[in-house]
């Protein structure tokens, strides 16, 4: 069950990846461009980012309180004991991405109150940017790729 949990994260995590990559660009030409914000093109990148991103977060708590070595590790070893290999996936990687979500959420939330489309375009680059680098930075490389 962890293993098959771990492939579905993992799954989720390069399309959720790519089309967060393509809705930060997609924000960063519209707001250097100056163009509407389109129901369209825009905000169904933008929505289909952040419902991805939510569900790979689900799949990833799932996948910490089924994982071998996320929180039982942490209660058999405590904190001063993990090594960096696994702190990384017991402590760092969850916590960042959690708040590399609430950030990405905080974006969507904010672009909705505005009415011009500069105002929407630089909510959405900011804060999914932010938690894109925030994803970015706590991926798990040497595993993601074995």
């Amino acid at each position: 069950m962890y293993q098959t949990i771990q492939t579905i994260h993992s799954y989720i995590a390069y399309v959720a990846l790519a089309i967060l990559i393509l809705a930060v660009i997609n924000a960063l030409r519209g707001l250097f461009s100056n163009k509407m914000f389109t129901p369209e093109k825009d905000f169904r990148l933008s929505l289909f980012a952040l419902i991805l991103s939510h569900i790979m977060l689900l799949v990833g708590l799932v996948l910490f309180f089924v994982s071998p070595s996320g929180l039982n590790a942490i209660q058999e070893l405590g904190m001063g004991g993990l090594n960096a290999a696994s702190r990384l996936l017991a402590v760092e990687h969850p916590f960042t991405n959690i708040i590399a979500i609430v950030l990405i959420t905080i974006g969507w939330s904010r672009h909705k109150k505005f009415i011009e489309g500069k105002k929407k375009f630089k909510s959405i680059a900011i804060f999914y940017g932010l938690g894109l680098l925030l994803i970015l930075s706590r991926i798990p490389y040497g595993q993601w790729f074995n």
